[in-house]
C-alpha cells in the first residue's frame, strides 16, 4: 500500500510540476481574477490528471496503441486551443485596460464553474498526459499484478499530488495579482503570459 501511495504521489508531481502552457495560463487567470476562480481551474487540471491516471491504470497496455492514430490530431487541437486562449487573454487585457479610463462597463470575470471546465478540457486535450501515465503503469508492472486497493491508492495519490501543485500555482497567481496593482502592470503581465503561452503552444508542434 505504501509503495502504491509513493508511486502515485511521484507520478502526480512528475506530470504536474513542469510548468507549461496550461500552468502559465492558470497563474495568469488567477492573477487577473480571484483565488476562487483560480482554485476551481486548478481542480479542473487535477481532475484531468486523475482521470488519465485512472484510464492508464485500468487500460494498461491497450491505451498507447489506441491513442497512436489520434495523437497528431489531438496535438493540433491542443495547440489551436492554447493559441486561442493566448489571443483571448491578450485581447481581454487590452480591452480591460482601455475601459478603465472610460465609462464602458468591464466584462465580468469567468465563474469558477466555467474556469473548472475550461482547464479540464485543455488538460484532457493533451495526449502527453495519458501516455505519461501509461508508460509509468506499464514500467512499474512486474510478475505481480497490482490489487484493486493498490490501484485505487495510486490513482488517488496522483490526483492529490496534482491538486496540491495546481493549487500552489493558483495561489502564486493570486499573490501576483495583489502585487501588480497598477493597470499598466496588469496589462504587461497579461501580455507576457499570452506570449509565453503562444511560444509553448508552438513548441508542442516540434516535440
Amino acid at each position: 500500500m505504501i509503495t502504491a501511495l509513493v508511486a502515485g504521489l511521484i507520478a502526480g508531481y512528475g506530470i504536474a510540476i513542469p510548468v507549461g502552457a496550461i500552468g502559465t495560463y492558470l497563474v495568469a487567470l488567477t492573477a487577473r481574477t480571484t483565488l476562487k476562480v483560480g482554485a476551481a481551474a486548478a481542480l479542473g487540471v487535477a481532475t484531468a490528471d486523475g482521470l488519465y491516471a485512472l484510464i492508464a491504470t485500468i487500460g494498461g497496455s491497450a491505451i498507447a496503441p489506441a491513442l497512436a492514430p489520434i495523437t497528431t490530431p489531438l496535438k493540433w487541437i491542443s495547440v489551436a486551443v492554447l493559441l486561442a486562449l493566448a489571443a483571448r487573454g491578450a485581447t481581454t487585457a487590452i480591452t480591460h485596460h482601455r475601459r478603465i479610463h472610460t465609462t464602458k462597463p468591464i466584462p465580468p470575470p469567468p465563474t469558477p464553474v466555467s474556469a473548472y471546465f475550461t482547464l479540464l478540457g485543455m488538460t484532457l486535450l493533451n495526449p502527453t498526459t495519458i501516455l505519461y501515465f501509461t508508460a509509468l503503469v506499464l514500467g512499474a508492472q512486474d510478475s505481480t499484478t497490482p490489487t484493486r486497493p493498490q490501484q485505487a491508492i495510486f490513482i488517488t495519490a496522483a490526483f492529490i499530488a496534482s491538486t496540491t501543485w495546481q493549487l500552489l500555482l493558483s495561489t502564486s497567481g493570486a499573490l501576483l495579482g495583489r502585487i501588480l496593482t497598477t493597470p499598466k502592470a496588469r496589462l504587461a503581465t497579461a501580455l507576457t503570459s499570452s506570449a509565453v503561452i503562444t511560444a509553448l503552444a508552438l513548441r508542442i508542434l516540434i516535440t
